[in-house]
């Protein structure tokens, strides 16, 4: 079987499991949301493999080409198809956060054989802070930093944070249309940075901020309490301030703050190493050379970000495998 197929269930490979000779591994289906994601779980499945257990990464198929959380999933909550067998490895989006407020986030933390993201999609740990100084010297082979870009998304978190706040308790209450992920997202994209400055974004950001959150406080001052409230609550559900931005969507992230970020940071990286290789060339025929052998070398942003695994490091990432952890010792 190279591919599942709706109506398969835990209970299903759990008696192909059966049927194998002994001494061979345990096969757990993990059905995953689209091709993309394919490399980053089993990044994850990998590290809990072992002599008596094996991973099979799957897409979803009903006999169409359909991919996303929601494909993944229906075919498996619905059916309670899910098991010691087969489990799904999925985003977060805003499930986590909502906290059972929706039917589908209450059908999503019920089910102990869904392994979640905890941020809101893969693509917030391939922009994970603390690993992008590492990406640009990847993409320029140039170790200096001219930017420092984790406390830059610091700022950046603390200063969104108590807007996307309004923004999940919106979500909660089911008035999606009176502050919308994608109004948030407006608000809070980063114009492209100056590198001799980049604070001076951070201070267009905050007062765009500012702006939206005195307007809230005046058309909404019922909810102010209740708002207070859910910034203490996402604190306990590993929520903090200063890492806002791994819970905006993942797209977003990645389009409108950090390429926005960084690549003016890349172009000033590689304008310094082509004019150190300018100064050290003998003669214009090795300038040329280097030069063409230097950008052979280079690798795109998007690249690097979507080959990046340097999240691993985050708690976030710890708390996925620590889930997987407590679902095999449960088997």
């Amino acid at each position: 079987m190279n591919r599942l197929v709706q109506g398969i269930s835990s209970q299903y490979i759990e008696a192909a499991n059966r049927l194998r000779p002994k001494g061979t591994r345990r096969r757990i289906v993990a059905y995953v949301e689209s091709y993309q994601d394919v490399a980053f779980w089993r990044l994850l499945l990998d590290e809990f493999e072992s002599d008596t257990l094996t991973f099979s990464i799957m897409l979803p198929s009903n006999g169409r080409l359909m991919r996303g959380k929601k494909s993944a999933l229906s075919g498996c909550l619905d059916a309670n198809n899910l098991g010691k067998s087969m489990i799904a490895c999925v985003d977060s989006d805003y499930d986590y956060l909502m906290q059972g407020t929706t039917l589908a986030s209450r059908a999503f933390l019920d089910n102990k054989y869904v392994i979640q993201t905890y941020t809101y999609a893969i693509e917030n740990y391939q922009c994970y802070s603390a690993s992008l100084n590492q990406v640009c010297v990847q993409c320029t082979l140039n170790d200096n930093r001219p930017v420092d870009i984790e406390a830059f998304m610091e700022v950046y978190s603390n200063i969104v944070f108590p807007l996307f706040t309004w923004n999940i308790h919106f979500y909660r209450i089911g008035r999606h249309s009176d502050f919308s992920m994608q109004e948030l997202n407006n608000v809070i994209s980063i114009d492209s940075i100056s590198v001799r400055e980049p604070e001076k974004s951070l201070r267009h950001l905050e007062s765009r901020v500012s702006a939206k959150l005195a307007w809230m406080e005046r058309t909404y001052p019922e909810m102010l309490p209740e708002v207070e409230n859910l910034k203490n609550e996402l604190y306990t559900l590993g929520v903090e301030s200063a890492e806002t931005y791994l819970y905006v969507q993942g797209h977003f992230l990645f389009e409108r703050v950090i390429s926005r970020l960084m690549e003016p940071v890349l172009a000033f990286l590689i304008h310094e190493r082509e004019l150190e290789i300018g100064r050290q060339a003998v003669h214009a025929q090795q300038r040329q050379n280097e030069l063409s052998s230097y950008r052979h070398a280079q690798v795109e942003l998007a690249q690097a970000i979507r080959e990046n695994t340097h999240y691993r490091a985050s708690r976030q990432y710890q708390r996925m495998r620590d889930d997987v952890a407590r679902l095999i010792a449960g088997f």
